[in-house]
Parts: structure tokens; C-alpha cells; sequence
């Protein structure tokens, strides 16, 4: 039986308490939960994972799985470190701090539909929102995430306003990239560009030349190009990110220390992953009209070195 014709295949599967989706094409395979439609796991025939999960990694309902690309809305980070006006957005301060990245990682997401095209396959999922928005959040949006695999991985994030009055929001595809060693990996495309330290006091810096990576790393950087190469001379191989609607990028790794403290995390696992991340945050937040919409976007692939 010739199994590449009757490719692509879309099976549901269980993880452990989430409902997932597996996506397989003639050349690559993809894993979805529907809780936060997140991206799980994408590896490419004959090459290493592009996107990482973690060896620890927990499959339970209400939180998010470690790795993978969470979804980051309709904050990013500390709610506190937003612009002003992404924070006058929340109500409810009384009920107690605001969860780190947002509100809908955790939640239930529907899929709304599966399109098989020339060998791609689409998902699309909407997030499912109680009549009134979220708790503390009541405002009237729609948020979608069409998924399309083929030769790439296309990501495509998008709010629409359908209230009475402009809201403000930050968010980001919190995409965990797989790597040989971090500690001999780099990113091309960030050379002169602002960024802001977190690590140290929140100052502005500016990036000289090609980021390499020899302890904890938190950057926001601004202004970003629409594209960045994570370059893995242990895999000979570049995963190149070309993002739309976004001008900032976070840049993560949690190094020896902090990578001992994390959840679903094992202590020696920071050498194996970068967080590359597709964003909208400080002045690139995003402010919406209504009736307006927004999309990041997110487009993914490798290229041998």
C-alpha cells in the first residue's frame, strides 16, 4: 500500500486528560491540544524536533504544557509591566494578582474547522468565551489561531473587535524552539537593535552582532525585522522565524539556576531548548477599534547550514 497517498491525516488523540490533534503530512508531523490551542510538538521526517516539549511535561486541564507555543493574550508576561493601557483593561484587581501571560492558555479552545489542500492541512480554532469575556477581562472579542502545515508551519493569530469602545491588549506565540546545545547556538537578525535587559533592572541596551548565549537570557527586543535565524551548527541547521504584525520578539532560556525552579522542566533542559517569541508588547502593543481586527503571524521552517 503506497501510504503517502493517503496523506495528510488528521487523527484525535488523547494526552493524558487533554484532547489533542495529530497532524500528519508526507513529510512531517504536528501535535495540537485544544485547551489553548497550543502547538504541543512539530518535528520534520529525518530531522530533529523544531519545536520543543518537555521530557517532564504535564497533560492536565486548566494549565499550560511546558513547551511547545503557548498562547500569550490578552497580556504577556506581568500584567504590571504592560502599558498603562493593557492594564486598564483587567477588572477585578481585588480577586487577587493576574496570571502570568493571560488568561487563555488553560482555557478551552474549539476547533472550528479542518481543510485539506495539496497535501496541507488547516485547523482553525476559536477561543471559547463566556457571554460576558473573561472574569476580569469582560470585554467583547473574538480570538481565533488557524494552524497550516505543509512544507512550513504557519501560525496566524487573530482578534477582532466586536464591541462598542477600543481595547488594548499585548500577546505572543511563546514558541519553544528544539536545539542541540544552547550554548553553541545563536540568532542572526537582532545586530543593532534596542532591547530591554529584565534580567538587570529593565534597561534599554543595544544588541552588537550575533546573540550567543552563555547564561540566563530574558530580552525584549524592539523594532524587530520580519525575520530571525536560529542558527545549530550541532544540527547543521538554521529554524527561521518570519513573522507579520509584530515589532518585538522576547528571547528566553532559563539557564542552570532558574531552570531548577521551573515546573514540568528537568534540571538539564535548558541546554536543549531557546524561546524565540512572535510579540506585541510595550510601545507594540496593539489597540483595536471596533469592528478592527489584528493578526500575528508566525511562519516557521529549517534550512540546512
Amino acid at each position: 500500500m503506497n501510504h503517502a497517498a493517503t496523506l495528510p491525516q488528521v487523527e484525535r488523540v488523547e494526552m493524558d486528560e487533554l484532547p489533542c490533534w495529530r497532524i500528519r503530512t508526507a513529510a512531517a508531523e504536528l501535535l495540537v491540544a485544544e485547551q489553548g490551542a497550543q502547538i504541543l510538538s512539530y518535528q520534520r521526517d529525518g530531522e530533529p524536533p523544531l519545536i520543543w516539549l518537555s521530557e517532564q511535561a504535564e497533560f492536565r486541564r486548566g494549565q499550560s504544557v511546558r513547551g511547545g507555543v503557548p498562547v500569550c493574550w490578552p497580556w504577556f508576561g506581568d500584567l504590571a509591566r504592560n502599558p498603562a493601557g493593557v492594564r486598564a483593561m483587567r477588572e477585578g484587581e481585588g480577586e487577587g494578582p493576574a496570571p502570568a501571560h493571560g488568561e487563555v492558555r488553560g482555557r478551552d479552545w474549539q476547533l472550528l474547522d479542518i481543510a485539506k489542500e495539496n497535501g496541507a492541512v488547516t485547523l482553525a480554532f476559536s477561543l471559547l468565551l463566556p457571554s460576558g469575556g473573561l472574569p476580569d477581562w469582560p470585554h467583547a472579542l473574538d480570538l481565533t489561531l488557524a494552524i497550516r502545515l505543509d512544507e512550513r508551519l504557519d501560525l496566524r493569530l487573530t482578534t477582532h473587535n466586536r464591541g462598542s469602545y477600543r481595547v488594548a491588549l499585548s500577546q505572543a506565540l511563546h514558541t519553544y524552539l528544539a536545539v542541540s546545545d544552547i550554548r553553541e547556538a545563536s540568532i542572526e537578525g537582532l545586530d543593532g537593535l534596542r532591547y530591554i535587559e529584565t534580567l538587570e533592572g529593565w534597561d534599554e541596551r543595544q544588541q552588537s552582532g550575533i546573540l550567543h548565549f552563555a547564561g540566563e537570557t530574558d530580552r525584549i527586543y524592539l523594532d524587530t525585522p520580519p525575520r530571525l535565524d536560529l542558527v545549530d551548527p550541532g544540527w547543521k541547521r538554521r529554524i527561521c522565524l518570519e513573522a507579520s504584525g509584530s515589532h518585538s520578539a522576547i528571547v528566553w532560556n532559563p539557564w542552570i539556576d532558574k531552570a531548577a525552579r521551573l515546573s514540568q522542566f528537568a534540571d538539564d533542559a535548558w541546554q536543549r531548548m531557546l524561546c524565540i517569541e512572535t510579540a506585541n508588547v510595550l510601545d507594540d502593543a496593539v489597540e483595536l477599534a471596533p469592528d478592527q481586527s489584528a493578526t500575528l503571524a508566525l511562519c516557521l521552517w529549517s534550512e540546512p547550514l
